[in-house]
């Protein structure tokens, strides 16, 4: 047998004992440009930091303005975006640290690696969230995207975050701001409101609930003298200390132990949070939460926005605006979305 002939043989066999290399799409994004304070912006140094922990002073700073997210690879395009909204229109944007937060299942270097590299001058940290703890409390919704243990992790910010961190504007992925976070971060919590956020009275608040819930006056009473009224969880501010004073975590979740017990809602991790919260929050202006504009969770068809004034705009609801632009069957909003795209154009590599 020839030299050549037995090397072909042992390539042959290589060859077929070698899986089909699978292609992974990477999405790579831009760098967005730096955005600098304005000269009236507080300064932030060391005698600012009371945790000897943190690296940073910001991280622990009271006149840091701390945005907390989730991150994942399903919805980074819409994280990126939602991060170069924040940046552009805010007026001290040195001043604003971000908590995101992912999953112990993800890549989280490679998710730290994507917001580094798209802001490089960013003061942000990533923490992991063990899913574990809450996956045994979840129980299927009506999409099962709203199912993913993800989306509990605004219920456990004050856990996650250091203890320094007593207040934090909690954002979903999929808005855009158009107006100075500063602003929305200021809102008077009162004297005892733990969270503020736009409120929906008009919304049908009963709706939220399964027939069992209602029929129950033990677990109806629940709202007895509380105004209670939707709200949406995907913009929230939080004063983490009073949460962690109030236990507010184990409160949200006997609410998820006692659905699966008995299902008394059907919508993934809001109605906990309306069990514990409704009637009890302050209110934001609707300007701050023009949700709704993925559509509806069933068709996704588009939708308009409110009347009023427009701070933020969040594409809450089945549709996504990178989704429909990819496509090609935007909704007219989408194109207000486009703009804090940094996708740059994906490319194919052999795993």
């Amino acid at each position: 047998m020839s030299q050549h002939l037995l090397l072909l043989i042992l390539l042959s066999l290589l060859l077929l004992h070698k899986p089909i290399s699978a292609t992974t799409i990477i999405q790579k994004f831009k760098e967005a440009p730096q955005f600098y304070n304005s000269a009236d912006c507080p300064l932030i140094d060391d005698s600012e930091s009371d945790d000897d922990v943190v690296a940073k002073p910001i991280f622990c700073s009271r006149r840091a303005v701390h945005v907390a997210m989730t991150l994942d690879a399903a919805y980074i395009r819409g994280s990126v975006a939602a991060v170069l909204s924040v940046l552009q229109h805010s007026s001290c944007p040195e001043n604003i640290v971000f908590h995101f937060v992912a999953s112990a299942s993800a890549d989280a270097s490679s998710l730290r690696a994507t917001i580094s590299s798209s802001f490089p001058y960013l003061d942000f940290t990533v923490y992991v969230f063990n899913v574990s703890s809450v996956s045994r409390l979840i129980s299927s919704s009506i999409r099962s995207a709203l199912d993913c243990p993800l989306n509990y992790a605004r219920s456990y910010l004050a856990d996650l975050l250091p203890p320094c961190v007593r207040r934090v504007v909690y954002l979903d992925s999929d808005l855009i701001l158009v107006d100075d976070i500063a602003k929305l971060a200021a809102t008077d919590l009162g004297r005892d409101s733990v969270l503020a956020a736009p409120e929906y009275c008009n919304a049908n608040f009963t709706s939220y609930f399964t027939s069992t819930f209602w029929s129950n006056p033990t677990l109806s009473l629940t709202f007895a003298d509380r105004k209670a009224c939707y709200f949406n969880t995907g913009v929230m501010v939080i004063d983490l200390s009073r949460w962690r004073e109030g236990a507010y975590t184990s409160r949200i979740e006997e609410w998820m132990a006692m659905q699966k017990r008995m299902r008394i809602y059907e919508l993934g991790s809001l109605p906990p949070f309306l069990l514990v919260f409704a009637g009890l929050i302050k209110p934001v202006n609707h300007r701050w939460n023009q949700h709704g504009l993925g559509g509806d969770n069933f068709r996704g068809l588009c939708r308009d926005l409110h009347p009023g004034p427009v701070s933020l705009l969040h594409w809450s609801g089945k549709g996504k605006p990178w989704a429909r632009l990819d496509a090609g069957r935007p909704c007219p909003l989408d194109a207000l979305w486009a703009p804090y795209d940094l996708l740059q154009t994906p490319f194919a590599l052999d795993s």
